[in-house]
């Protein structure tokens, strides 16, 4: 009898020792506020592991994601605020973003279709960037959470908003899966020929934000070409090789290994800030792009339908915006990877077309699947 209560004892021990950690959450607060005379909130998806992230409805701003190191401990991997006052403020930085109507840059703010020629509001120089002045960034979606993994956000963008035709309808989904991926999925159908190019701009960095630069995150990017910029960082409708480049990232590579060299587009960028042109062996899910950070463990893969990827290396950042828990964001201190169409597509019609057509549906898939190793 002695032996069964001992072996019912160090079986009891054995099993709360394999319990999963649960994350020591430092939640957003102060995020109850009201702009463009709707509510805006903060809703919490949680999965099966413990992995958890919150996600306000102004803009479709993820505003942490929660995920284990190597050692099961959890952190926040994204930049951003703790209250919402901080995201009303700072409406020029795209933390945790749900962007459009069209992700990344139009030259010259400018665009036709057919007989009719477009202005837009310009907001990076001459040119149009990220939707513009108030982009879907900016502004208070509808959202709906069906269930604890699940949230949906509709926003309506009336004809001529930012100066793009067509009142474009949009849906977007987030889901936290038990797989520990964040998918997002975007549906979006209008009653006028206009370009759609939706993204998310999430600024990772996987030892935690805040903690140092990324230099020595590893990187893989599944793509033999590339598509230079000028100094305006705009396309200049060349396709490139990325064989014998800075740019190659077919192999894993850390981000600091070659981001200084000596290499015209990395100055025109002050660092990698370009559109990777992906090796898409089918029209559903591929992979995009892998990320190792070595002294945490913890990875992050990226899957998309989309035909690019715009790899970020916070070249932008310097020190002036403090985020959460008053930590200053350093220069590269976060990596994005946005899956997209090309920037400029509007401009360039040897790129994949953007256009999206009455009586069509948008539809693009961008998957964030997390891990250790």
């Amino acid at each position: 009898m002695k032996n069964y209560v001992l072996i019912v004892m160090l079986l009891f021990i054995f099993a709360c020792g394999q319990e999963k950690k649960v994350p020591q959450l430092i939640p957003a607060t102060n995020f109850e506020a009201e702009a463009d005379g709707k509510p805006i909130a903060l809703y919490t998806l949680k999965n099966a592991n413990g992995m958890v992230t919150q996600i306000t409805n102004l803009g479709g701003k993820v505003v942490n994601i929660w995920t284990p190191d190597k050692n099961g401990d959890f952190g926040d991997i994204v930049l951003g605020f703790n209250t919402i006052n901080d995201y009303l403020k700072t409406t020029e930085i795209y933390f945790g973003s749900l962007i459009g109507r069209y992700g990344n840059r139009i030259a010259g703010g400018l665009f036709t279709i057919g007989d009719s020629t477009y202005t837009l509001a310009r907001n990076n120089g001459p040119n149009a960037l990220h939707g513009g002045i108030k982009g879907y960034n900016n502004v208070v979606w509808d959202a709906e959470q069906p269930d604890g993994q699940t949230l949906v956000l509709t926003y309506h963008s009336p004809d001529g908003e930012e100066g793009y035709p067509g009142n474009l309808d949009v849906k977007v989904q987030y889901k936290l899966t038990n797989e520990n991926e964040l998918k997002i999925e975007y549906r979006a159908t209008t009653d006028k020929a206009t370009p759609v190019n939706l993204t998310h701009h999430s600024f990772f960095n996987l030892k935690g934000a805040g903690q140092g630069d990324v230099n020595g995150h590893v990187v893989q990017i599944n793509a033999d070409k590339y598509t230079p910029v000028d100094a305006g960082l705009i396309p200049t409708g060349e396709i490139a090789p990325v064989e014998g480049t800075p740019m190659d990232f077919r192999t894993p590579t850390a981000i600091g290994a070659r981001i200084n060299d000596d290499f015209e587009q990395l100055k025109l960028g002050n660092g990698y800030d370009h559109n990777w042109v992906l090796n898409q062996s089918t029209d559903s899910l591929t992979f995009a792009a892998k990320v190792v950070e070595p002294e945490s463990g913890r990875t992050m893969e990226v899957y998309t339908n989309e035909p690019g990827i715009q790899f970020y290396t916070g070249n932008f950042l310097n020190g002036t915006v403090t985020g959460k828990e008053g930590v200053p964001y350093l220069f590269r201190g976060a990596l994005c990877l946005e899956t997209q169409h090309y920037p400029d597509s509007p401009n360039k019609p040897e790129f994949p077309s953007t256009i999206l057509e009455p009586g069509d549906e948008y539809y693009s898939i961008c998957v964030y699947k997390f891990g250790v190793e």
